[in-house]
């Protein structure tokens, strides 16, 4: 049976359970402090750290699993990448203090200190663009180092940036852009294991494909058939169906993005159209 890794706390752990939950694949654990829980009867969860599921999975304690890619990075370890979930968004910054008068990375000056969770990530990418500094790792509460003299800058976490003006800091540069991924060990166990890591990779994406899009059902007037075309591209094209004894109309189903709805609705009525009928998608396969 393919064991999953997955963040056992927190927004990543949410998001994860609905996404899971959605492809057929509901966590289902005997209590919230359980460690194992059955994923749709079909796969075993292992519930961890967000933090340890790199670790978990390059050891083989796992198959796959789902954490941020900035974990995935600090690691080190030799990981594949199935799949971006396209949630979890935050990238990995350098800030510095509002009075440092540090605006760029080229402004750093000497060796300065730069406090951090992320110690290999924040050492490769100073190394990379050549500015020496001198790494201090902390464990949390990285925003506060440079107030306390621990550090001068800091490399952290951030989404909207809303923390780190809080603490009086400002962006310099981006070091690494993150999101929540679905990974694996390099080799697999076996060629079963393999076909289940696969097969648990697409039905996550035919997820993802589905959210923003919508089904769009209506009855248009076969005159309007071709401008109905142009108004519902579906993903291949719309299909068209007959309608018994429908006369001169014909069914039109496709698959349109959330964003355009309105408008293809209102230019559905336009044309004519009747019986208008928009639905959510839980899965898209290709």
């Amino acid at each position: 049976m393919l064991r999953v890794a997955l963040p056992n706390k927190g927004r990543l752990a949410e998001d994860v359970r609905e996404l899971f939950g959605d492809a057929g694949l509901e966590v289902r654990a005997r209590g919230e402090r359980a460690l194992v829980a059955s994923l749709g009867g079909e796969f075993e969860a292992i519930l961890v750290r967000a933090k340890d599921i790199p670790e978990f999975v390059a050891d083989g304690a796992a198959d796959v699993g789902v954490t941020g890619w900035d974990l995935v990075c600090e690691s080190e370890r030799e990981l594949g990448m199935l799949l971006d979930l396209e949630f979890g968004g935050c990238r990995l910054v350098v800030a510095a203090r509002d009075d440092s008068g540090i605006a760029t990375i080229d402004d750093l000056r000497g060796a300065p200190r730069v406090a951090t969770v992320f110690p290999h990530l924040a050492k490769a990418y100073f190394e990379r663009i050549g500015k020496p500094v001198t790494i201090v790792p902390v464990s949390g509460a990285t925003e506060i180092a440079p107030h306390l003299g621990i550090a001068d800058i800091i490399v952290d976490l951030t989404s909207s940036g809303s923390t780190l003006r809080v603490h009086q800091l400002h962006e310099v540069a981006t070091v690494l852009v993150s999101s929540a991924r679905l990974i694996c060990t390099v080799k697999p166990a076996s060629a079963a294991i393999a076909k289940s890591t696969a097969e648990l990779a697409e039905a996550l994406s035919s997820v993802l494909r589905a959210r923003d899009k919508r089904y769009v059902m209506a009855n248009v007037p076969r005159e309007s058939l071709e401008h109905a075309r142009k108004v519902m591209p579906g993903v291949n094209g719309p299909t068209v169906i007959d309608i018994l004894d429908g006369g001169m109309y014909v069914a039109v189903h496709a698959v349109v993005a959330q964003s355009a709805i309105y408008r293809t609705v209102a230019d559905l009525k336009a044309l004519g159209a009747q019986g208008i009928l928009v639905t959510r998608i839980e899965r898209l396969m290709p």
